[in-house]
């Protein structure tokens, strides 16, 4: 039975309906909008619109359907949190365009040209969106619901590696205006070379004798990062975060709640440091991101290119060659 709702003249919408600012919307049990029908419809037209999207995700008869599918399968929720975020993010960009369209009617020729379309406003966004519809088909094509992958041969667009360096000043600089859980991210992305979303992640239980245990998301290899007085007074720092009255964290960097910082919420206070940073030191550049903060740490290791890419945890040196990012200082003829 649904339930009533605040507005009494609102009872006659169906369940999960509602009025947006624009149109009527559906709210999904996982807490997305969905767009149903304008606001000049009548109360029959919004019903009959409302038993057409359902149909369709029952049926799965359309693009969007598929997409539920895949969001509701195992498969989708063994990925890590922010991917799956990443991911509906990209299902409501790409389901605009083919949300409606049966899944054996994309062709790859209608990928090339959401990513031509797509591309002109950033082509790193067309290649995730691009990704993102390869790995839908490519689940629904090993069950059976589709007779292809569309995306299988057209090309993505070429990204520029990065390859921005943030230097000892820049870094000392926003690490001196930073609040606490954005210094002690900072600290462990550069000291153990590790990616946001492991840090965030990072457990007090992960605290040992030997060092920090760190298991990378990416790369799934286990990692003890060793003691040094400068790591150990980072971690000591974290423990120094508040927590509301009677709460309790099992996470190192955490929220008064207790809670983990969510890549947003994170995010949010990163960007606040950085414009602090701006305003203090306006001779500096603070357009890098967290992720450079790895790579500055892998760059900033001593030794050959095998032995930093032993201590960053890669599977092979060409992925710790694209973050050893130091203009390397060479001689000159008869300087050598």
């Amino acid at each position: 039975m649904p339930r009533i709702r605040k507005n009494p003249e609102d009872n006659w919408m169906p369940p999960r309906v509602r009025r947006g600012k624009s149109a009527y919307e559906f709210r999904t049990p996982d807490g997305r909008t969905v767009r149903l029908c304008n606001h000049d419809l009548t109360k029959s037209q919004v019903w009959a619109a409302y038993e057409n999207f359902i149909n369709d995700i029952k049926v799965g008869s359309n693009f969007h359907a598929l997409c539920e599918e895949f969001f509701n399968s195992g498969d989708f929720h063994e990925l890590a949190t922010e991917t799956r975020k990443d991911y509906r993010k990209y299902g409501a960009k790409v389901n605009v365009v083919f949300g409606k369209m049966k899944p054996d009617n994309i062709k790859p020729e209608h990928i090339r040209k959401y990513m031509d379309k797509r591309g002109v406003k950033s082509r790193v966004q067309a290649n995730r969106e691009k990704a993102f519809i390869s790995r839908v088909f490519r689940w629904a094509y090993e069950r059976g619901k589709v007779k292809m992958n569309p995306c299988q041969g057209v090309k993505q667009f070429k990204e520029k590696a990065r390859t921005r360096y943030v230097t000892d000043k820049e870094y000392e600089a926003l690490l001196s205006v930073a609040n606490t859980p954005v210094k002690v991210a900072m600290e462990l992305a550069y000291l153990c070379c590790a990616r946001q979303g492991d840090i965030l992640d990072l457990k007090k239980s992960q605290i040992l004798n030997e060092g920090i245990m760190i298991q990378q998301s990416k790369t799934a290899v286990p990692q003890i990062k060793a003691w040094t007085e400068r790591l150990d007074k980072a971690v000591r720092l974290a423990e120094s975060l508040p927590l509301n009255a009677g709460m309790v964290s099992i996470y190192l960097i955490h929220q008064p709640s207790g809670l983990r910082y969510t890549r947003d919420a994170f995010n949010a206070q990163w960007g606040k440091a950085k414009a602090i940073a701006s305003e203090k030191f306006p001779e500096l550049d603070f357009k890098f991101t967290f992720h450079d903060l790895k790579a500055k740490g892998i760059s900033d290791l001593e030794g050959t290119l095998n032995e930093k890419q032993g201590i960053a945890g890669h599977k092979n040196a060409s992925q710790t060659a694209r973050y050893d990012r130091k203009i390397p200082i060479v001689p000159v003829v008869g300087g050598q």
